[in-house]
C-alpha cells in the first residue's frame, strides 16, 4: 500500500444495540446510540476539522475547531463531545462556522514556528492539514508579543524528541498516556497561557520521568512536537505494509512505514485485534537490530569449534551440511540427529523444521523453546480441558470483575495487554496478584491490588490448593456449572482432597508464607466477585510442579464456573511471539501438528501419505535428553533454528558440554549467538521484516507477517530450510509460505479453515477454524469442553528437591524487564540498552545488610551448579530470603547457576527456584572471564570471499 495516515474518526467507537438516525449536511446517517456527532459525520464520509480529537482517547472538546450547528440547539457545540440524537439535524459547513474555525486557527498559527517546509512533519501534519482545510492564508494577529517560542527541546529519549515550540497543548499526548497506556507520566503544567506539557515533575525530562516509551504520545501528537527521531533522520515514509510484531506473545499488528528499502518507523495498527492500536517500546522502536553491524549475512562453516569461521557460498554451506547430516545418519542411524524449532520464526518455518527432522532426518528428535517455558501449559490444559491453549481473547479482560495474575509480570513481559488490564482495573475490577515479588501491578497509579499473596517460591500448588480448600469448605463452588459441564466423580474426588484440613490456609501458612486470612479473603473474592479471569506466566510453569500448577489453575476455574464466556477463563501469557504457533505446528517430540500423538497409527498414516515417507512411531528426545545423549555418544547432530539454548537453557555448563560433544551443530540465526560458539555451520537467518508467513499469539490468533524488505542474507528462513532439505535429497518445492499453510490446513483439523487469502481479507483468525467453528473461536469451551466434560485432577503439593541450607540459604527466582526480550539478542542491539545495560540482582535490604552489601556493589551469586557475578540492587520488591535477576545479557550468564531440576511431566526447567548464596565480589568471576575469552575466540571469522 502507498503511504497515507490511518483513518481517524475523532472519537472512540461506541458499541450499542440501539441505533440512532440523524441528518448531517442533508445526509441521513444511522449510528449506534452514544456515538459523537464528529464520528457520525466522518463515518458517512464527511469531514469536521479538529485538533484535540482522536479516536484512541475519550473526547476532550478543547481545541474549538470541531464546532457544528444543530437545529434547535443554542450556540455552536463541539461535535466531539456532543452525542447523536434521533432526528437531530446537524450542519458542519456554514459561514458562521467557517469564520469561527479560521479565527481559532489563526490563534494557533500565531504561536507556532513557521518552518513547515523544513519541518520533519511537512505534508504529514494535522495542524498543517487543518489550516488548509479551514482556508487559512494569513494571520492577522502578527507574531510579536508573548509566545511559547525558544523553549529547549527534550531529546533525552533515544527514540523520539519533544519540541515544545511546536506543541499546541491539545492534551492528546497526556490523554494517550493516561487512557491508552495507563502510566500517567505526562501532565499539563500551569494554567491558561502558561500551560505546558511536561513529563513527570517540573525538573524531569522524558528519560527521567515514569515514561515507558510506548510511543502512544508520539502517535497521538497532531504536530511534530513529539516525533520519532528516525523520521527526522530519514524523512517521511513513502509506503506502508501491515505486519505482525516479532517480540512477545501479544502479537501486536503494526504498519511498517518504509522509504525505499529503509524502515522509517513502526506504527501500531488501529485495526489490530490483539493490540487495538497500542504498542510497547520493543515493538514500536526496538527494530534497529535488523540492520545491526553484528548481523551475519553470509553462510559460514568450520571443521572444528577451535577454528575460525570461514565464509562460504550458500551452495557450499548447504552441500557441506547435507553431506555431514547424511553421513551421520548412515553411520549412527536417524535417532542420532535432531532439531530445535524457533518460537520467533513463523508457523510455516517451524512446520518445515519439524517436517525436515521427521521426514528427512528420520527421527522425532524435535523440540522447541516451549520446553523451557510453556510445555506444562500444553500438558496441564490438555488433561483438564482437552486442548493445549488459553481460553480467551485479550478483549475478554474488559468484561472481568476479578482478575488473578499468578507468576506473571504483564507490565514488563506483555505490556500492551497490561495496559488493557490496567484500564479495566481503573474501571473497578479487582486484582489478586500471586507472586513472590511485588510487581508493578500490585501498586501503580490509580491501581492497587486487592490482595498480594507473596508466596514462597516453589509453593504455587500449595497456595492454589489452599484457595480451593476455602471455596469447597465454605460452599462457594459453582455446583450448577460443575454438574452440567464436568466429570462428577473426578470433582468429588478432588473436592474431598482439597477439603482435608492439611490443605487449609492455616496449616499451609508456614509452607507458603502467605497469611491465612489474606489467602482466605482472596479465595472468597475470586469465587464470589463475578466474572473471574486467571492470567499466568512462567512463574507458574517453570517449576518442578509446573504441570501440577496449571492443572490447579484449571481446577480453580472450573470449580468457580469461570470458563466458557467473556470475562473469565484460563489464560497463559506466552513469552515469545510464536511460541503458541511453534507448539501448534508439531514441535514437540511426541506430537505431530495439532497436538496429535506420534504413536497414533491413523494420524501417522495421514502424514505418511501426504509426505510419502514412513515415520518413526516412537517419540523422540526432548532438549535435555538430546544433551544427555550427546554426552553418551548416541546423539551426534543438531539443527538449531532461531534459538540460543546455551544462554536460555538451565545449567549452562551441562548445555555447553552437550553441544561440545556433538559432531555437527548447525545454528540458523541472525547473529553469532552463544550457542554458535559450539557450532560448525552458521546459516544466516532473516528478520520478521524480511519474510512472509504467520504468527500465532497467546490468544490463538493467527496473523500474517508480511515482507517489507528483502532478506539481508538472500533467503527467508523457510527457504533456507527448504534448500537444506533439497540438498539432503528431499523433493520439496514450495513457492511461497502460503503453500505451506495450505499443507498445515490439509493435515491439521484445528487449522482446516485457515488460508493466507482469508487472513488477508479478515485480518486474523483464532483457531480452531474448521467446520464446527468456520469463523474461528475467540472464546473456547463455550458449550462444552474439547474433551467433552471438564476433568478435575488432584494435585498434591510436593516440595521441590532444590533445598536451601547453610551453604545456600537464599532462593533465586528469575524474570524479565520491559526493555529487554528473552536472551536479548535483538533488544541488546538497539537503544533499549539505555534502560537495562546489564543484569542486576535484586535483594531485600535485610539480606543485604546481613552480608555487608550495598546498592551497586559487585556480588558473587553461587549455587550448587555454578556461579556468576553481577551488581546489586537493594529493594523491598523481594521478600527476605528471596533474590531475583534476569537473563538478558550473556556477560552474566545467569543460567550458569540454575539447576537440572524440572517439571515432573514435561522437563520444563525449574528456573524459579534455585538455592543460592550471595557474597561480596570484586568483579567478574574467573569462569566469566574464561567464557568471555572463549567466546571472542570462537567468533573469529577468516574473511575469505565467497565464490
Amino acid at each position: 500500500m502507498g503511504y497515507e495516515r490511518q483513518a481517524d474518526f475523532g472519537t472512540p467507537e461506541v458499541l450499542s444495540e440501539t441505533q440512532v438516525t440523524l441528518l448531517i449536511d442533508g445526509r441521513a446517517v444511522t449510528v449506534p446510540a452514544g456515538t459523537s456527532v464528529m464520528r457520525a459525520a466522518k463515518e458517512c464520509g464527511g469531514s469536521i476539522p479538529s485538533l484535540c480529537a482522536t479516536d484512541s482517547v475519550a473526547a476532550f472538546g478543547s481545541c474549538r475547531m470541531c464546532l457544528v450547528e444543530i437545529d434547535g440547539a443554542r450556540g455552536t457545540p463541539a461535535s466531539c463531545t456532543t452525542p447523536v440524537a434521533e432526528g437531530m439535524v446537524v450542519h458542519t459547513q456554514t459561514d458562521k462556522l467557517a469564520r469561527i474555525r479560521k479565527s481559532v486557527m489563526e490563534l494557533y498559527i500565531s504561536d507556532h514556528p513557521l518552518d513547515c517546509l523544513t519541518c520533519s512533519a511537512n505534508n504529514d501534519c494535522e495542524l498543517q492539514d487543518t489550516a488548509a482545510e479551514v482556508g487559512l492564508r494569513d494571520v492577522r494577529y502578527g507574531y510579536e508579543g508573548a509566545n511559547h517560542m525558544g523553549q529547549a527541546d527534550d531529546t533525552s529519549n533515544p527514540y523520539f524528541a519533544f519540541e515544545p515550540d511546536k506543541c499546541i497543548t491539545c492534551s492528546r499526548c497526556v490523554r494517550a498516556c493516561d487512557e491508552v497506556q495507563g502510566t500517567l507520566a505526562l501532565a499539563v503544567n500551569g494554567r491558561g497561557f502558561g500551560s505546558k506539557i511536561g513529563a513527570g515533575q517540573l525538573e524531569d525530562s522524558f528519560m527521567s520521568s515514569d515514561c515507558v516509551s510506548c510511543g502512544a504520545c508520539v502517535q497521538a501528537c497532531p504536530t511534530s512536537a513529539l516525533m520519532e527521531k528516525s523520521v527526522k533522520a530519514i524523512g517521511k515514509p513513502e509506503r506502508a505494509v501491515i505486519t505482525t510484531c516479532a517480540y512477545c506473545g501479544v502479537g501486536c499488528t503494526f504498519r511498517a512505514e518504509m522509504k525505499g528499502e529503509q524502515l522509517v518507523r513502526m506504527v501500531p495498527w488501529k485495526d489490530g485485534k490483539a493490540n487495538r492500536g497500542h504498542s510497547c517500546v520493543k515493538g514500536r522502536f526496538a527494530w534497529g537490530y535488523a540492520n545491526h553491524q553484528d548481523r551475519i549475512t553470509k553462510p559460514m562453516i568450520r571443521e572444528s569449534i577451535e577454528e575460525p569461521w570461514r565464509e562460504v557460498s550458500w551452495t557450499e554451506a548447504l552441500s557441506y551440511t547435507a553431506d555431514k547430516l547424511n553421513a551421520i545418519k548412515a553411520e549412527h542411524g536417524p535417532r542420532a540427529l535432531g532439531g530445535i524449532t524457533s518460537s520467533r520464526c513463523t508457523n510455516e518455518e517451524t512446520f518445515l523444521v519439524q517436517k525436515l527432522v521427521r521426514a528427512g532426518f528420520g527421527s522425532n528428535n524435535v523440540d522447541t523453546c516451549a520446553r523451557v517455558c510453556h510445555s506444562p501449559t500444553g500438558y496441564g490444559l490438555s488433561k483438564t480441558f482437552g486442548t493445549s491453549a488459553g481460553t480467551q481473547d485479550f478483549d475478554s479482560v474488559m468484561d472481568a470483575d476479578v482478575v488473578m495474575v499468578i507468576g506473571a509480570n504483564p507490565t514488563d513481559g506483555h505490556p500492551v495487554f497490561a495496559s488493557r488490564l490496567k484500564r479495566r482495573l481503573r474501571q473497578g475490577a479487582k486484582l489478586i496478584v500471586i507472586d513472590p515479588r511485588r510487581i508493578d501491578l500490585v501498586h501503580s497509579p490509580h491501581i492497587d491490588a486487592a490482595h498480594h499473596l507473596a508466596l514462597q517460591p516453589g509453593t504455587n500448588v500449595a497456595v492454589l490448593t489452599a484457595m480451593a480448600h476455602v471455596i469447597v469448605t465454605e460452599g462457594l463452588a459453582d455446583e450448577a456449572f460443575i454438574n452440567e459441564r464436568c466429570e462428577i466423580d473426578a470433582y468429588q474426588d478432588w473436592a474431598r482432597f482439597v477439603a482435608e484440613e492439611r490443605h487449609s490456609p492455616e496449616t499451609l501458612e508456614p509452607v507458603t508464607r502467605v497469611p491465612a486470612q489474606e489467602l482466605r479473603a482472596a479465595a472468597r473474592l475470586f469465587a464470589t466477585g463475578g466474572n473471574g479471569a486467571i492470567y499466568y506466566g512462567l512463574g507458574v510453569t517453570e517449576h518442578s510442579q509446573g504441570s501440577s500448577t496449571v492443572m490447579s489453575i484449571a481446577n480453580l476455574a472450573m470449580a468457580t464456573g469461570n470458563i466458557g464466556r467473556r470475562g473469565v477463563g484460563v489464560n497463559p501469557l506466552r513469552g515469545q511471539n510464536n511460541v503458541q504457533g511453534a507448539c501448534d505446528m508439531g514441535s514437540f517430540p511426541h506430537e505431530l501438528p495439532g497436538y496429535r500423538h506420534i504413536s497414533g497409527a491413523a494420524v501417522r498414516e495421514l502424514f505418511e501419505a501426504d509426505w510419502n515417507v514412513a515415520l518413526d512411531p516412537e517419540p523422540g528426545l526432548r532438549i535435555p535428553n538430546m544433551l544427555d545423549a550427546a554426552l553418551d555418544g548416541s546423539f551426534r547432530a543438531l539443527y538449531v533454528q532461531g534459538e540460543d539454548i546455551l544462554q536460555s537453557d538451565p545449567n549452562t555448563h551441562h548445555v555447553a558440554a552437550g553441544l561440545k560433544a556433538m559432531e555437527l551443530v548447525i545454528v540458523h540465526d541472525l547473529f553469532l549467538n552463544e550457542t554458535a560458539n559450539y557450532a560448525h555451520v552458521f546459516l544466516p537467518g532473516s528478520t520478521f521484516l524480511e519474510k512472509d508467513g504467520t504468527f500465532t499469539n497467546a490468544e490463538r490468533r493467527i496473523q500474517l507477517v508480511r515482507k517489507v524488505m528483502e532478506p539481508a542474507g538472500g533467503y527467508a528462513d523457510w527457504e533456507v530450510t527448504q534448500e537444506l532439505a533439497k540438498a539432503m535429497g528431499l523433493g520439496w518445492n514450495y513457492q511461497h509460505p502460503s503453500e505451506i499453510m495450505d499443507e498445515v490446513a490439509r493435515l491439521t483439523p484445528t487449522f482446516a479453515g485457515v488460508s493466507f487469502a482469508r487472513l488477508d481479507a479478515e485480518g486474523s483468525l483464532q483457531w480452531p477454524v474448521n467446520a464446527a467453528s468456520p469463523d474461528g473461536s475467540p472464546i473456547m469451551h463455550v458449550d462444552g469442553f474439547v474433551r467433552g466434560k471438564g476433568k478435575f485432577i488432584v494435585t498434591d503439593y510436593v516440595p521441590t528437591d532444590e533445598k536451601t541450607g547453610p551453604r545456600y540459604p537464599l532462593l533465586l527466582t528469575t524474570g524479565r524487564v520491559l526493555s529487554q526480550y528473552n536472551v536479548g539478542a535483538q533488544t541488546r542491539r538497539t537503544e533499549n540498552n539505555v534502560w537495562h545495560e546489564e543484569d542486576v540482582l535484586e535483594m531485600h535490604p535485610l539480606d543485604a545488610e546481613n552480608r555487608g552489601l550495598k546498592h551497586g556493589d559487585w556480588t558473587r551469586l553461587a549455587s550448587r551448579t555454578g556461579e556468576t557475578t553481577l551488581r546489586l540492587t537493594v529493594t523491598d520488591r523481594v521478600a527476605p530470603g528471596v533474590v531475583y535477576t534476569t537473563f538478558h545479557h550473556p556477560a552474566t550468564q545467569a543460567n550458569v547457576v540454575t539447576t537440572d531440576y524440572s517439571d515432573w511431566a514435561t522437563n520444563c526447567p525449574e528456573y524459579k527456584v534455585t538455592a543460592v548464596q550471595v557474597l561480596p565480589s570484586n568483579g567478574p568471576s574467573e569462569w566469566q572471564e574464561s567464557y568471555a575469552s572463549w567466546s571472542d575466540k570462537s567468533r573469529r571469522v577468516a574473511r575469505v570471499p565467497a565464490e
